[in-house]
């Protein structure tokens, strides 16, 4: 089993308006790390959610959404905390930006769980999650944890600097977490914030970084050196919601496919398996970026 861990809320998008008329927002369910574990499940992996879900209506519609996927929710915490919102701006390109409501939310109080099950192959964390205290400070013991206990780790952190309030202490927190990363995966713009490169971090402890470029692709760089980049997957954009979350999971379920959940099998997966994998990564982000919202493809949709 592959578990994703860190926050689920409801993104409201705003839809097409007329002049001088505020844009309706719809909401959808969303989260860094509650996509990757819908687009895990959909892609037919073995997929459990780690995190503390409202028992609000929206709270209730999350868990649905998870369900509908596959995905185990034996691992999901409840309170009646409220449900965080994230409330989306769309570029002219269909990039996004957002604004969040997470005051008192229902995460912010997620609690370190006693230890992962012996099936639990891989972790994955990210985003908000990692930010926001007191749950950052449970989620952070989680990785250390788990990557002590042999698991493999992906690490996507997934930047939204209106939260962090420290940048430089962020920074720093951030190195510290690279020993337990088996693997990291970046976007040029967190990469840019985060004043670093794939060769810095990989020699900090990841097996492989990845490193995503929106229209340009996607490159890895392994521990002993291997590079390897993909070109993106020409589409008609929608929207950029929940691209990176998907790659997320194509990556996870690519490795786990070639039995590489492992670091030294990550990093030693050779240029023509990481061909593979990030392609599929661009294939499945590309069919992500082609609809409203995070909608991660089934496998149907790549076979």
């Amino acid at each position: 089993m592959i578990v994703v861990a860190g926050e689920s809320l409801i993104d409201l998008v705003p839809q097409e308006r007329a002049d001088g008329v505020l844009a309706p927002l719809l909401p959808r369910r969303g989260g860094g790390p509650y996509n990757t574990a819908v687009a895990l499940g959909r892609l037919g992996a073995a997929t459990g959610f780690c995190s503390r879900v409202s028992t609000d209506a929206f709270g209730e519609t999350l868990l649905e959404g998870l369900r509908s996927a596959g995905v185990d929710l034996s691992l999901v915490q409840r309170g009646p905390e409220p449900t965080t919102l994230a409330v989306a701006t769309l570029g002219a390109d269909g990039s996004a930006g957002f604004a969040f409501y997470a005051e008192g939310s229902a995460d912010r109080l997620f609690t370190l769980p006693p230890a992962l099950p012996p099936t639990v192959r891989a972790l994955a964390l990210g985003t908000c999650s990692l930010v926001l205290e007191p749950g950052a400070s449970a989620y952070e013991a989680l990785l250390r944890r788990e990557a002590g206990r042999g698991v493999f780790t992906l690490l996507d952190p997934n930047i939204r600097a209106g939260l962090i309030p420290d940048a430089a202490a962020y920074r720093a927190r951030f190195a510290g977490w690279l020993p337990s990363v088996s693997l990291l995966k970046v976007s040029a713009e967190d990469a840019d914030w985060l004043g670093g490169s794939p060769g810095t971090w990989s020699a900090l402890g990841p097996a492989a970084v990845v490193l995503t470029r929106g229209g340009d692709g996607l490159t890895v760089r392994t521990a002993d050196g291997t590079e390897v980049s993909v070109p993106a997957v020409p589409v008609d954009v929608v929207d950029t919601i929940g691209a990176g979350d998907t790659i997320n999971a194509a990556l996870l379920h690519g490795l786990a496919t070639r039995d590489a959940l492992t670091p030294r099998a990550a990093a030693t997966l050779g240029t023509d398996g990481w061909r593979e994998v990030l392609a599929f990564a661009a294939r499945a982000a590309a069919l992500t970026c082609s609809r409203t919202g995070a909608e991660p493809p089934y496998a149907a949709e790549l076979s």
